[in-house]
């Protein structure tokens, strides 16, 4: 990813804005043992307090960094129950990144912040619609299945 990816414009723009990156060998210890890091590249995204958030193993483009840093990112926020903070970051990704291997997850952790937030069910009902239109065979498609029934 260091002759493709992470010198793409938009990737440095996108780290800049969100991140704070740190770039270690995969064998450094303890980190390595520490986060499980068996292969390159591992990315990992984590909080202030060093929990990690959000993973991925193997390469990406700079078309698919983009919205799996973003995200990442929203991750934080909804596990840190900063819900609005989440929804704005997955509208990004909803509406720049749609067609990315990120967008399914997207609408579906969209649609709990906003259930997390209004305690609405509607919301991952909602979801649900809209995975089963836009990404009838992503794994999120299956784990929201349930909420067709709300």
């Amino acid at each position: 990813m260091g002759a493709v990816t992470f010198p793409d414009p938009r990737v440095i723009a996108c780290i800049k804005q969100n991140l704070v990156p740190l770039r270690l060998p995969h064998d450094h210890k303890p980190l390595s043992e520490e986060f499980q890091v068996r292969r390159t590249p591992t990315l990992i995204i984590l909080d202030v307090e060093g929990r990690e958030h959000h993973r991925n193993v193997g390469f990406l483009p700079p078309e698919e960094m983009i919205p799996f840093l973003l995200l990442g990112s929203a991750k934080v926020h909804f596990d840190h129950e900063n819900f609005a903070a989440a929804v704005v970051i997955l509208d990004t990704i909803l509406r720049d990144h749609s067609a990315s291997g990120a967008a399914p997850e997207a609408v579906f952790l969209k649609g709990v912040c906003r259930f997390k937030t209004t305690h609405e069910a509607k919301h991952l009902k909602e979801a649900y619609e809209r995975l089963s239109a836009d990404y009838p065979n992503s794994d999120w498609t299956r784990r929201a299945y349930p909420y067709r029934l709300l």
